[in-house]
């Protein structure tokens, strides 16, 4: 299996989980979403997998290219 890192495409702060480790995802499935300019913004899976690792908790901040999660596919 192949481990993806997924990355935060913008910056801002983790408002929640939309996934937990262990649960299968489809590819563009929401893994968490984040607040950026008062709006809210999905991080997606880049794959379809299973979410070994969420590397953020709500109320973290994010960089743009931070990587958030691990998906093995």
């Amino acid at each position: 299996m192949k481990r993806i890192e997924v990355k935060a495409e913008t910056p801002g702060s983790v408002i929640r989980h939309e996934v937990s480790p262990g649960d299968t995802v489809s590819e563009d499935d929401p893994i968490l979403t984040i607040e950026s300019m008062k709006m809210e913004i999905p991080i997606s899976a880049p794959v379809d997998g299973r979410v070994v690792e969420i590397l953020v908790a709500p109320g973290d901040a994010v960089a743009t290219g931070q990587t958030v999660a691990v998906i093995e596919a």
